[in-house]
Order: structure tokens, then C-alpha cells, then sequence
């Protein structure tokens, strides 16, 4: 039968209490910190009270005949009653057949606190696998960010909260504020998958995110990036091999007045392209008597060098390349190769990446100068170069960050240098594709080819002559007429 109760637990008897017998049991009375008057029995020991909780709970069978005991959040028995009987009248539902147990259990869920399902759903992820591979800690991080601004700005407090018009009118208003349609689109990414996991789970009955396009990314590309010239990367090149030691031959030089604090009244020259090769000597002088400091700050330009190197003549990301091996080069076949495994890939397959002549010679050298040739299970690079150390070389190579058309140059910026490359040597787009391990040629020549560097012209100027039949020779002059 089904009825609401408060739970009793013991607690210690309150200092100054009195013992009293009430109709045969054993009782304790005290006046509590408000100054009000209290009673409650004693355990069968008589060491402890009964103390009763505020909030009633409800006791009942569910559908299937088993006990249940749930919260009604309530301190009063009236307010508790109709809680209890509130369940009682969906359960009569279920059994005439007007909603079913499933629809019964999603509406239940999903007026829980979105909060309880997200942590639920960042929980999914911590277990989920893409490809065969867990979901990543930044992934995660990223997500419950987004989720929870979501959260927060859409006023999303029940999981029935996620209505379709709300979110519009956020995206609306993130156009306006100017947020890129990338970064929305992510937004609404995130929110579609929580929302189909939901779904899935039996949480929500609908997507309410699957109907909401997502916006235009070609129309509006905040971060698009370039391809550098065969001359930026050999410049990129030498700066990235220099530069450790010319960081030694910098100097000093006075702050500003209004740039003066505290102890900091000055900071070292900046390297530039046209003083790297100056400070570059200075910093040899330097190291003069300094034969292991040396080695390693030649290493680190060296290793640094070879990275953007394999980076721009492979079109290999950072991540892949700085996951790479010693034992997955394969320099001494007639056709030299390094092998990229599934789980380095981002894709999630593997590949057999070749290597130009050249490059097999700097990796060559490389090894044998460190003595990494018979270290099969070494990283290839130990310190592979972040975002700020290539801004750095890039400075120093005297290769500015953003062009005339605002197009940016990054470290993924040459695996467009290895694409375009490719198309402006003639190398067939599926051919290209393939090498760029690419699966849609959209892909290959859409984004990753930079138009700038082809030779547009050249190509135009290749095509064959079109005269129309009789019509006058080239060799005429241009209106058509001889000197006659």
C-alpha cells in the first residue's frame, strides 16, 4: 500500500536534555538553540534520539510490483500526500494505456536538472571510443565549456528546457556579437550530440537541435591560412636552425620611460631578418669554450629545422609528427618511406608516407649525429616546436604572420604549403588527394590549395589558339586590316 513516512535516524542526546516517560517509552526533552521546546524517544539502548527527518518520503510499488521509496522534496504531509499521489495517477495512466512506461520514464528524466544529465554525458564521453580511440581530455574540456554556456545563456534549467527557438535566438545573437560561423557551429555541434545522446538514452523523445542548420563556414572564414613560397621555406628553414644561438647574441637595450617598472628598465633586440645572421655570430663568439651548450642549442635548431621540413615535403600534421619514432623510418629501400600508424593518424588509418632524396639525407645526418639510428622506440623529436617558438622562426625568417589579405601562417599552414606544391607541380588532384590522405578532392583543392601560387596565367596562356573559321589571321593588325 502506498504511504509517505519521515526517516528517523540516531543522533547523540542534546546536552541538558531530560529523560522522561511518555505512555511507557522512554523520551528526551530539551529547548533547542531557538529557544523552542523539543521531544523525540529514545533508541532501545537508550543512548542516543530518534531524531525525524523534515523532508516526508513516499513508499509504493511500481509497475512492475517492486518497492520504491522516493523524496518528495516536501515538508508538509499535505503537500507530500498530493506528490504521492501524483505518481500513483501516471502509474494509472501506464496501466490504461495512455502513455507507455517509456514515455512515462523520459518525461520524468527529462524534468530533472540539465546539470545531472551533462555530467552524466561528460561521463559517456570519458568511456566512449571514435575510431578506436578513448575521447581526448581537451575534447571533453571543450565540450562542458560550450555546454555550459549553453546552459547559462539559453536558461536551459530542465533538460525540457532545450526548445529549439531558444537556441536560434542564441545563434542569432552570436552572429551579432560577431562570433564566427565556426566557432557557432561548434556550438550547435556539441549541443546536437548531448542532445542525441539524450535521445538515445531515453531522456528527451526528440532532437530538438536536428532540425537547426548549421551556418555558412565558406562565407565567413575568420582563420584562413596560406601556403608558403619555396623561398619563405628555405628562409623559415635557416632561421629555425640559427636561431637558438642567435638568441645568445642579442642585445640589451633601455625600455621606454612609460614602459619602466619596477626593476624592468630593459629587454634584449628583437631578431629580425636583417640582423639574425649578425646576432647569429655574436652568439657563436659566445659559446666559444662552451662545447656542450653548443651541441645542444645546434640540436635544438637542427631538430626544429627537420620538423617544418617534414612538416612542408609530407604534408604530416604536428601532432602525427611529433608522435613519430625512430623505428617507423624506413630510409635504406630504393624507395624511402616513413610509416604512419592508425592510432597516430587522424583519421585513424595508417599510411605509407614517401620521402624525397633530400629529406632522407637531413634525417640521415640527423640520426647519426645523435645516435638515434639503433634507438627504435625514440621520438624522432623530443621537443617538437609550439605555436609561439614557429611565430618566433617565422619573425626571425622575416615572413610575416598575417599577408596583405589577411591570411595567416602557422605550423598547419604547411600542409597547405605541401598541397599547393603539389598542384602547382602538376601532380594530378587525385594523386594529391591521396597524398594528403584526404577523402574528398573538395577537400584537397578547396582549402588545402592555395590559388595565389599557381600559375594561373601560365596555364591560360597554354591553352591552344580558338579562331573562328575565317576569321583574320594573328598576325593582322588589331583592327582586323592590312597595310594595304
Amino acid at each position: 500500500m502506498a504511504t509517505i513516512y519521515r526517516k528517523t535516524y540516531p543522533v547523540p542526546i542534546p546536552r541538558g536534555a531530560e529523560i522522561i516517560d511518555r505512555r511507557g517509552q522512554r523520551m528526551a526533552r530539551w529547548i533547542d538553540g531557538n529557544g523552542n521546546p523539543k521531544i523525540a524517544p529514545l533508541t532501545a539502548g537508550g543512548t542516543r534520539i530518534l531524531h525525524e527527518a523534515g523532508c516526508w518520503y513516499a513508499r509504493y510499488r511500481d509497475l512492475d510490483r517492486k518497492p520504491c521509496r522516493v523524496s518528495t522534496g516536501c515538508h508538509d504531509e499535505q503537500a507530500a500526500r498530493k506528490v504521492l499521489a501524483d505518481i500513483l495517477a501516471e502509474m494509472e495512466k501506464v496501466k490504461a494505456g495512455i502513455i507507455t512506461a517509456a514515455e512515462l520514464k523520459t518525461a520524468k528524466l527529462a524534468d530533472e536538472p540539465v546539470a545531472v544529465h551533462l555530467e552524466q554525458y561528460l561521463e559517456y564521453l570519458r568511456t566512449k571510443r571514435v575510431r578506436g580511440r578513448r575521447v581526448s581530455d581537451a575534447y571533453r574540456y571543450n565540450v562542458r565549456n560550450r555546454l555550459n554556456r549553453l546552459i547559462d545563456q539559453c536558461q536551459f534549467n530542465r533538460l525540457a528546457d532545450i526548445q529549439p527557438e531558444k537556441i536560434e535566438r542564441w545563434l542569432e545573437e552570436a552572429e551579432n556579437k560577431n562570433l564566427s560561423a565556426a566557432t557557432r557551429n561548434e556550438y550547435l555541434t556539441s549541443l546536437a550530440a548531448f542532445c542525441s545522446w539524450a535521445k538515445k538514452a531515453g531522456r528527451l523523445a526528440v532532437n530538438p537541435v536536428a532540425g537547426i542548420q548549421k551556418a555558412d563556414r565558406n562565407g565567413d572564414r575568420r582563420h584562413v591560412r596560406r601556403a608558403l613560397t619555396a623561398d619563405e621555406v628555405a628562409r623559415l628553414l635557416r632561421a629555425a636552425r640559427i636561431r637558438p644561438i642567435a638568441e645568445l647574441g642579442r642585445q640589451s637595450q633601455s625600455l621606454p620611460e612609460d614602459d619602466k617598472a619596477g626593476r624592468s628598465t630593459w629587454t634584449y633586440t628583437p631578431l629580425a631578418a636583417e640582423n639574425l645572421e649578425e646576432y647569429y655570430a655574436r652568439g657563436l663568439s659566445r659559446l666559444e669554450g662552451h662545447g656542450r651548450r653548443r651541441h645542444e642549442l645546434e640540436h635544438l635548431g637542427r631538430e626544429r629545422a627537420l620538423f617544418y621540413l617534414l612538416a612542408a615535403s609530407t604534408g604530416l600534421r604536428r601532432k602525427e609528427l611529433a608522435s613519430l619514432t625512430v623505428g617507423q623510418l624506413h630510409l635504406d629501400g630504393a624507395r624511402p618511406w616513413v610509416e604512419l600508424l592508425a592510432e597516430q593518424a587522424k583519421n585513424a588509418k595508417g599510411a605509407f608516407i614517401p620521402l624525397r632524396v633530400d629529406v632522407v639525407g637531413e634525417l640521415q645526418a640527423y640520426l647519426m649525429e645523435h645516435s638515434l639510428a639503433n634507438n627504435l622506440n625514440e621520438r624522432l623529436f623530443r621537443h617538437a616546436p609550439a605555436i609561439r617558438v614557429f611565430d618566433a622562426d617565422l619573425k626571425a625568417a622575416g615572413i610575416a604572420k598575417r599577408d596583405a589579405r589577411n591570411r595567416v601562417a602557422d605550423i598547419h599552414a604547411l600542409r597547405h604549403t605541401f598541397g599547393t606544391h603539389l598542384s602547382a607541380a602538376g601532380v594530378h588532384p587525385r594523386t594529391a588527394m591521396a597524398a594528403m590522405r584526404h577523402s574528398r578532392i573538395e577537400l584537397t583543392m578547396n582549402y588545402y590549395t592555395d590559388p595565389v601560387l599557381l600559375d594561373i596565367a601560365g596555364a591560360v596562356e597554354a591553352l591552344p589558339s580558338f579562331q573562328m573559321p575565317g576569321s583574320p589571321s594573328p598576325a593582322l593588325s588589331p583592327t582586323g586590316t592590312d597595310n594595304r
